[in-house]
């Protein structure tokens, strides 16, 4: 259980090279220890017990018994373990948003390798929350991280918390100040998680600081920094209030003024709308999308600048239930993307190169755009990527016009004479500008990779001009 536990937890990268610092040497461990308490915890609690099929080993067969606790609330064990995979473990938010029909097996399965049991299905609405909350407490940890040291005794408190309880408190912030969910539904689900994933104790302090942060928010009198000092100050000030990293805020305050920064922070942490791309390629048109999402219920608005693709704020999990992305019906693809590709033109007969062609969104349309006539040569540095890209292009039927080449664009310039039509280059760069739909983003850049990608632009700039 042990061993299962931190290789689903910790499989991409060790936790204590992270934001709690060196604390999380210690407190990683109390992870898996209180995991194993959280089972005994859960198997005194009132609980339902079922059995798997039964495995045949040789002449011998095992019962394997599953724990269920119906009284946790689902959305917010899921949520739990995923701002852990997400904090400790290296995934990305945006990916965990994209799985398919098979998605609530596989949270219900992490959440079982982790916490030692598994609550009650997920329904689509339990869904929706875990993107809103895991979203949400990632975009404004700094703010909630600065709430919970003010309402712990000490900062020491926080820093030795275990990563489990740290999560469960920062939902509790979230639900309470940016969700408005009733406070007392919120104290009660998230004090029975960490009694049953830990121990009564930590139920206990869950409890006290939720009780504590429902008070000072009915009294309007949240422990937050005033905007006052000199650049610095304020620029900490601000950097709290609206979650982003220090260096961040100092960045845009220099380039674009304080008011312009605001409005730039408060655009990043409000709820991301999508764009899907309308696969023609397959015979589906707008319209067609357009009928799906009707009979989907879900709210939507046709791009003003492109005509295959349609906009929208929420329901993507409806989308992504339906199969209409593993269909390949569709695709998720941002407009600047999609007015990108109406500038290359492409068309049918054209030979493009994609120079740093993965994930693969602008490939694939430009060779929608061929109508089998042409071709598209993908080159990216990420061979497993690319095969990614190569697999879409199937399902999207457009592999007729795509070849793919794993190279350095840099090295493949210099040995490559062939010249093509159109040469697209979307270089690496810091995604600042994406950070509303990129929710962790924020917290995985430094200051020094500006630099770095600078110095990086420009050689691929050179290498692609050739």
């Amino acid at each position: 259980m042990k061993l299962e536990c931190l290789h689903s937890l910790y499989s991409i990268s060790p936790p204590w090279n992270l934001s709690l610092g060196s604390e999380l040497t210690k407190s990683s461990s109390k992870v898996l220890k209180h995991v194993e308490k959280g089972v005994t915890c859960c198997l005194k609690s009132k609980k339902t017990s079922v059995e798997d099929e039964k495995q045949g080993v040789g002449s011998t067969t095992k019962k394997k018994t599953r724990i269920i606790d119906l009284k946790v609330s689902p959305h917010r064990a899921v949520s739990a373990v995923r701002l852990m995979r997400i904090e400790y473990g290296g995934a990305f938010a945006d990916l965990l948003n994209k799985k398919g029909k098979g998605s609530r097996a596989n949270e219900m399965g992490y959440v079982e390798r982790t916490l030692g049991f598994r609550t009650r299905k997920l329904d689509d609405r339990d869904l929706r929350l875990v993107t809103d909350v895991v979203g949400g407490a990632i975009r404004w940890r700094r703010y909630l991280d600065h709430l919970i040291v003010s309402l712990c005794n000490d900062e020491s408190t926080f820093r030795s918390m275990e990563p489990l309880l740290l999560q469960i408190l920062r939902i509790g912030f979230y639900e309470i100040l940016k969700l408005d969910m009733p406070p007392y539904a919120v104290v009660d689900e998230n004090v029975r998680l960490a009694k049953v994933a830990l121990r009564p104790g930590a139920g206990n302090m869950v409890n006290g600081i939720l009780r504590r942060l429902v008070v000072l928010k009915e009294n309007d009198s949240l422990p937050l920094p005033k905007v006052e000092g000199n650049d610095r100050m304020q620029a900490r000030a601000l950097a709290t209030l609206y979650s982003h990293p220090v260096w961040m805020v100092r960045r845009w305050i220099k380039y674009i003024g304080i008011e312009d920064a605001i409005s730039l922070m408060m655009w990043n942490n409000s709820d991301p709308s999508f764009s899907l791309r309308a696969n023609t390629a397959k015979g589906f048109a707008r319209s067609d999308l357009v009928k799906r999402l009707e009979k989907l219920q879900v709210p939507h608005e046709l791009s003003p600048y492109l005509d295959d693709f349609v906009r929208i704020t929420t329901g993507m999990q409806n989308v992504i239930q339906a199969g209409l992305l593993k269909e390949g019906l569709c695709s998720v693809q941002d407009e600047s993307t999609g007015l990108v590709v109406s500038v290359v033109d492409p068309q049918p007969g054209d030979t493009i190169i994609d120079c740093c062609a993965a994930p693969g969104g602008k490939t694939l349309f430009m060779a929608s755009r061929l109508r089998h006539q042409g071709m598209v040569c993908a080159v990216d540095i990420n061979e497993g990527r690319l095969r990614i890209l190569e697999e879409t292009a199937k399902l999207h039927e457009v592999d007729d016009v795509i070849s793919t080449v794993h190279a350095d664009v840099r090295i493949y310039a210099e040995k490559n004479t062939v010249k093509y039509d159109k040469v697209l280059l979307d270089a690496p760069c810091s995604g600042l500008g994406v950070l509303s739909k990129r929710a962790d983003l924020r917290w995985n850049r430094r200051l020094e990779d500006m630099e770095q990608l600078k110095n990086l632009q420009d050689q691929l700039l050179d290498a692609s001009s050739k």
